[in-house]
C-alpha cells in the first residue's frame, strides 16, 4: 500500500504538471503514455513487441496521437483514412507472413490502434478545446472518474452485497457502481458551481454519470480482456499499480464519449 500510494502521487502530480504546463509538454506525454498503452497490448496478446506487426501499430499509435497542430503541421490524412489505411495493412499482414499472423490477431492489433489511439488523443482534445478553457474541463473529468473510483471502492466496502458483474470483476458490487455515479455527480455539480457559469447544472450532471458509467464500464472491459490472458495488470511501468492501461482504463472510454455526445467544447 506504502509503495502504491508513493507511485501515485509522484505520478498524479507529474500528469497534474503537464497536464496545467498544456501545450506541447502535455502532447508530447500523451503520445508517449499511448506508445506504451499500445507496447502493453501487444504484449499481453502474445505478439513479439517490436515484431513488424507491431511496429506497424507504434506507426499507427504515432500518426493518431501526433500533435500536428501545435507543431503547425497539417494532417496529410483524416482520422478515417488512417485508420483504414491501417486495418488494411493488417490485413495484409495475414497474406505477407502466411498466416503466421492470423487474422484473429491482426484484429486484435487494429482493435488496440482504435481503442488506445483514439482514447488518448480525445485527452489532448479535451485539454486543447477551442473555447481555450481546456485545463478546467480536463480536470472536471478527471475528478469525475476519479471520484467514480473512489465512491465504487468505499461504498462497496461498506455496503456492498450484490455482486455487478462477478465472472469478470468478483469484488465489484451493484452498490459501488451506485455509489461511484453519486458522488461522481457530486463532484461534477461542484465543478459547476465553481465555474462562474461555464458549466451549467444539467451538463454537469450528464457528464459525471458518463464519467461514472462508462469509466466503471472501461475498467471492466480492461479486467474482461486480462482476464481472458490470465494476467493481473497489463504492465510493471507504475510500481503497485501496473501498467499504463491499468491506470488509463477509463480515462480512455470517457473522454471519447463525452466527445460523441458533445458534452465538451470540439
Amino acid at each position: 500500500m506504502k509503495q502504491r500510494l508513493i507511485t501515485g502521487i509522484v505520478a498524479g502530480v507529474f500528469f497534474l504538471g503537464l497536464c496545467v504546463i498544456g501545450g506541447l509538454a502535455f502532447q508530447t506525454l500523451i503520445v508517449l503514455m499511448a506508445l506504451i498503452g499500445f507496447y502493453e497490448f501487444v504484449r499481453m496478446i502474445k505478439l513479439p513487441a517490436f515484431g513488424g506487426a507491431a511496429v506497424i501499430g507504434y506507426l499507427g499509435i504515432l500518426y493518431i496521437t501526433f500533435p500536428w497542430e501545435s507543431l503547425g503541421l497539417e494532417k496529410p490524412l483524416g482520422t478515417l483514412a488512417i485508420l483504414w489505411l491501417f486495418l488494411f495493412l493488417f490485413l495484409a499482414i495475414t497474406v505477407l507472413t502466411k498466416n503466421e499472423i492470423p487474422i484473429a490477431q491482426a484484429a486484435l492489433l487494429f482493435l488496440g490502434l482504435a481503442y488506445i489511439g483514439l482514447g488518448f488523443t480525445y485527452i489532448a482534445y479535451t485539454r486543447n478545446t477551442p473555447d481555450g478553457n481546456g485545463l478546467f474541463w480536463t480536470f472536471l473529468m478527471l475528478a469525475a472518474i476519479w471520484s467514480s473510483d473512489a465512491g465504487a471502492y468505499f461504498t462497496g466496502r461498506r455496503f456492498g452485497k450484490h455482486k455487478l458483474w462477478p465472472v469478470i470483476s468478483p469484488n465489484k458490487t451493484v452498490e459501488g457502481a451506485i455509489g461511484g455515479i453519486v458522488l461522481a455527480v457530486v463532484v461534477s455539480l461542484i465543478f459547476a458551481l465553481l465555474s462562474g457559469g461555464l458549466l451549467g447544472i444539467g451538463r454537469a450532471i450528464l457528464l459525471g454519470i458518463s464519467a461514472a458509467i462508462v469509466g466503471q464500464m472501461g475498467d471492466l472491459i480492461q479486467s474482461a480482456y486480462k482476464r481472458v490472458y490470465g494476467i493481473k495488470d497489463s504492465g510493471t511501468l507504475l510500481p503497485g499499480h501496473g501498467g499504463i492501461l491499468d491506470r488509463c482504463d477509463s480515462w480512455i472510454t470517457v473522454f471519447p464519449f463525452v466527445h460523441i455526445l458533445m458534452l465538451l467544447p470540439y
